[in-house]
């Protein structure tokens, strides 16, 4: 065994080869990886294989693609047979909500490049004859599903490494992880130690005991999963002989069901709702290719209705039952990329979808750590999207919320109720006294509305617009004719101290650093010129920021702003050791103003001003300004404060007419006001020039990106970020929800990144990209809203308040 590595891989499942593979396809060929027993021991021998591209979130869905396309190569450089079948695949639809999804679905692919086709349920049984086809209304095709033999897959990838120089220790037991000053590792097995410029943990099952031996709880539960193999069938044979090919994959969502042929019988599985967790503290180090006891009682409401829908598998023999363990993470996504606070450490588990998205996940992972960027738009994937509430019970309890409503829709209004609440602020009662229906972001509860006084407190789930939609009217009106208070203890918070903090930060950033009691916008890029956040930045003092961004990147960004740390600098995420309320609306100055004694008149307290000052007897920091684009103040205290705080400006504000309004107003507001937000207008994948962030570019000082900025601004962009008026359908109106395609002279142009009815101008608007060349003002173009083409016209400038006269006010 070597004593020295540039990386090395623990874990030989699909994932720790696929890493393994792509780290030598990019030139790192002095890696190993390290298998506690053999490859594919754990999870990846006994998974059922299917591979699919579609997926929820469309940059997901490019990696599985990509890894689809993967396994041919694999397979002809390495020689090993990988048994690749691809038959295409039918998700079938029982109801008109389920058929909504498809036709969503279909239209996300569009501007992928997938060729699905929704067909009608006796289309679907002439593929599947197996199916009832009474039981659906409907079906989409995918011709690039399939599955694969999980085995070769892996020894295909681990083959191809070792081609490339790569070496893999099998029957080699990590034992310990140390650290050393200068950021390496000493790998401590069972055949001897290595030392290594960097460490994949790709443990699978045992992905939480290797994060425990550096002092890491990762956000990974093992859940117990069950599919059985039938005898050989009849029907199935005659099929075979009759269309010169096997039966397509199915999925139906009735069922929870996902069947595919295997051999001359069928293979069932299932994701049952009285599921169990496997293992839920600590994986026995004694496991390896084992199987579980089956439970066929779990799963008896599941076989009820396969029996149902699919008649000849009820007189089918069944051959074969499998029980087994996969991880998941609180969402079902995987958890990738380095590990924050921590050098050269890096994940890659958690991947239930192995032979779906293994091979994106291996991909991303290795650029991620070769060239210092994944590449693609993983923030769906990134282990940093969770913080440190993501405790082993909320893991437990997420997961298995998320594996039982595994084929079951989520609306985008949906808010699920597992571990919640759990991480709440000081005024959450006070909000809830005024029937708050909540949501939560990064595992923090936020009012979403706020329900009228009687009625209960609850949302109706919809694709459409749903029972909060006349609420929410009234509380954009309130905000724009009187005024509302909302928290804002939802944006992360960061403080910048020390000498030279303020050289330091002007290099990360791309505008101009305010003078000291003021705000503004910026950005951060990466060396290509992307977007890695956007940020209000408010100067207290001379080497004294605070800096306010989105909370669910506040891992995300706090690892990228920590990994650029100069000495003597200090940066701290302050989470709710600072939260917030906020004043917006014409009336909001004259609230406030009857709470303090500093002068807020604009010619003492302008448009973007950020200063100390007492509100009542409570200490604050006021910035001037509102993500509503309107006259506004965000008011920053410490928590102890809020409560106090909330009950002031309540009696304050009650001359004035004050009311509540919570995040899905605020949506409303900013959509009038063309304001783009985090993980949506503004992502890994944008460029500042591409998102038409010129405000926030000042090619006047030395920052990360400036090159890339510069090349793209003399070129000019390919594509543009546009803002859109939709025409929705009179009968069913609707709003875009994001992802949506563009169309413009009968073909897929660009796609949506978000919108909202825009309550007070009475507009159904939305932003996406499109191609630089088609970005005209006044142009028309088309969104397809849940399977319907609907007119769209190009914005030039915001719909209310365009000159921004009302925040300045």
């Amino acid at each position: 065994m070597k004593s020295s590595a540039q990386v090395v891989v623990i874990g030989g499942g699909v994932v720790g080869a696929s890493v393994l593979f792509h780290l030598t396809e990019l030139g790192w060929t002095d890696v190993v990886l390290v298998e506690r027993k053999e490859l594919t021991a754990g999870s990846t021998w006994h998974a059922a294989g299917g591979m699919h591209t579609l997926n929820g979130d469309p940059n997901v869905a490019k990696l599985q693609q990509y890894t689809v396309e993967l396994y041919r190569t694999i397979e002809e450089r390495s020689g090993q047979n990988c048994s690749i079948h691809m038959p295409g695949g039918l998700m079938l639809a029982g109801d008109r909500e389920r058929m909504d999804w498809l036709r969503m679905a279909q239209a996300r692919g569009r501007y992928l490049g997938m060729d699905m086709e929704i067909i009608s349920a006796a289309e679907a049984r002439r593929m599947f004859p197996l199916l009832e086809d009474k039981y659906f209304i409907g079906a989409l095709f995918d011709p690039a599903e399939g599955h694969v033999d999980p085995t070769g897959v892996t020894r295909a990838y681990a083959g191809c490494a070792r081609q490339a120089g790569a070496e893999i220790y099998q029957h080699t037991w990590v034992s310990d992880l140390r650290q050393r000053p200068d950021g390496t590792w000493d790998v401590s097995t069972d055949s001897g130690e290595i030392h290594a410029e960097h460490i994949v943990n790709a443990g699978g099952l045992w992905a939480r005991e290797v994060g425990r031996m550096i002092g890491l709880e990762l956000p990974v539960l093992a859940m117990e999963h069950m599919y059985l193999i039938t005898e050989d069938m009849a029907e199935v044979a005659e099929h075979n002989a009759a269309t010169g090919g096997e039966l397509p994959m199915a999925l139906d969502f009735d069922g929870e069901l996902y069947i595919r042929q295997e051999g001359g019988g069928m293979l069932l599985g299932t994701y049952e709702q009285a599921c169990v967790p496997w293992s839920p503290r600590e994986t026995p180090w004694t496991f390896d290719k084992q199987l579980l006891t089956p439970d066929l009682d779990r799963i008896a409401p599941s076989l009820e209705i396969a029996f149902k829908h699919y008649p000849a598998m009820a007189e089918a023999g069944i051959k074969n039952v499998i029980n087994g363990p996969f991880t998941f993470a609180p969402d079902g996504n995987p958890l990738v990329g380095p590990v924050p606070g921590v050098r050269n450490c890096w994940v890659a588990c958690a991947v239930m979808a192995g032979f779906s998205q293994g091979g994106g996940v291996g991909l991303t992972l290795a650029r991620w750590m070769v060239d210092g960027d994944p590449g693609e738009d993983i923030w769906a994937m990134d282990v940093a999207r969770f913080g440190g509430w993501a405790s082993l019970a909320y893991t437990n309890a997420k997961v298995r919320e998320n594996y039982s409503r595994r084929f079951r829709i989520t609306f985008p209004n949906e808010e699920l109720p597992a571990g919640r609440p759990l991480h709440t602020t000081p005024v959450y009662d006070r909000l809830t006294a005024h029937n708050a229906v909540w949501g939560a972001s990064f595992g923090l509860e936020h009012p979403l509305w706020f329900q009228r006084a009687g009625e209960e407190p609850r949302e109706d789930v919809s694709f459409r617009r749903s029972n909060a939609f006349p609420v929410v009217a009234e509380e954009c009106r309130m905000v724009r004719e009187r005024v509302g208070l909302t928290e804002c203890s939802n944006f992360a918070k960061y403080r910048v101290t020390g000498a030279g903090s303020a050289d330091w930060l002007q290099r990360l950033v791309t505008n101009r650093l305010p003078r000291a009691g003021r705000i503004n916008l910026t950005a951060a890029l990466d060396r290509g010129g992307h977007i890695v956040g956007e940020f209000s930045v408010a100067r207290v003092g001379t080497d004294d920021f605070f800096l306010f961004g989105s909370q669910i990147a506040e891992a995300h960004h706090s690892r990228w702003f920590v990994g650029h740390l100069a000495e003597g600098v200090r940066f701290d995420a302050l989470g709710l050791s600072l939260v917030g309320l906020s004043l917006a609306g014409p009336g909001a100055r004259d609230v406030l103003q009857s709470v303090t004694d500093a002068s807020l008149a604009t010619e003492n307290y302008p448009f973007m001003t950020f200063r100390r000052i007492d509100v009542g007897m409570i200490p604050a920091y006021v910035g001037r300004m509102t993500y509503t684009g309107d006259l506004g103040y965000e008011i920053w205290v410490a928590p102890e404060y809020q409560r106090a705080l909330f009950d002031l400006l309540w009696q304050a504000g009650q001359p004035y007419g004050v009311g509540l309004f919570g995040f899905r107003a605020l949506m409303s507001l900013r959509m009038e006001k063309a304001f783009g937000t985090w993980a949506r207008e503004y992502r890994p994948v944008y460029t500042p020039v591409e998102a038409r962030m010129h405000r926030s570019l000042k090619i006047d000082h030395d920052f990360i990106g400036r090159a890339a900025v510069e090349a793209e601004l003399a070129r000019g962009p390919a594509r543009t970020l546009g803002y859109f008026d939709i025409i929705p359908d009179p009968a069913e109106p609707a709003d875009v929800l994001g992802d949506e395609p563009i169309w413009h002279d009968g073909a897929v142009v660009g796609w949506v990144t978000s919108g909202a009815y825009a309550h007070y101008s009475r507009r159904s608007l939305a932003f996406g990209y499109v191609p630089s060349e088609l970005a005209v003002p006044g142009a028309m173009f088309e969104v397809e809203i849940i399977g319907q083409r609907r007119p769209a016209r190009l914005l030039s400038e915001p719909v209310l308040d365009p000159a921004g006269q009302r925040m300045r006010a």
